[in-house]
């Protein structure tokens, strides 16, 4: 059975100074550019999850900005797979699965941004269609949200989503765990 690396939505926009910054952005970027170096290393498969924005409205991942670019932290290499997405789930009216099902996959690591949206409806996705999913929570990020009058900061999102996650969806470690993991 196969492993990929899946990095969904690691885009400048994200960044600071991009139009929908996250909180820990630049440090989650490093960790998933870690991971991807590991796998790399390994010969396994990546597929990087590109979101660009085509609903009336939006704000970020605008076509044809710089912000929409993949970051340079992990920059896809001649070769990786580009799967373009306009939803937050990455299966959603997509090639991912047929990506994935070219090289056998059945294992996946996720890293990617945010937390909250594309990585939780991601990994969700994986998990209901039958993959193995490890989630490498140092290698994601969020912003904070708020509902109901009530303000919930960044941190306290990504643990309750990775709390959600973790068992249930997915096993959740560190970029370091899932690294060791390839052997």
């Amino acid at each position: 059975m196969s492993k990929a690396l899946l990095i969904v939505d690691i885009q400048n926009d994200y960044f600071p100074g991009g139009r929908m910054e996250l909180a820990g952005s630049a440090q989650a970027g490093q960790r998933a550019k870690a991971l991807l170096e590991a796998f790399r290393a390994h010969a396994l498969p990546v597929i990087h999850v590109q979101h660009v924005s085509t609903r009336a409205g939006a704000s970020f991942f605008l076509p044809e900005t710089e912000g929409v670019k993949i970051n340079e932290a992990v920059q896809p290499a001649p070769g990786e797979a580009v799967v373009v997405k306009h939803f937050p789930n990455a299966f959603r009216e997509t090639t991912l699965a047929d990506e994935l099902g070219k090289h056998g996959v059945r294992e996946l690591t996720v890293a990617g941004m945010m937390t909250h949206m594309c990585v939780d409806a991601t990994t969700r996705a994986a998990a209901d269609a039958g993959y193995t999913v490890t989630l490498a929570h140092d290698a994601c990020a969020t912003r904070d949200q708020a509902f109901g009058g009530v303000a919930v900061p960044a941190a306290q999102v990504h643990a309750a989503f990775l709390a959600a996650l973790n068992g249930a969806y997915a096993k959740v470690v560190s970029a370091d765990e899932a690294a060791r993991a390839l052997g």
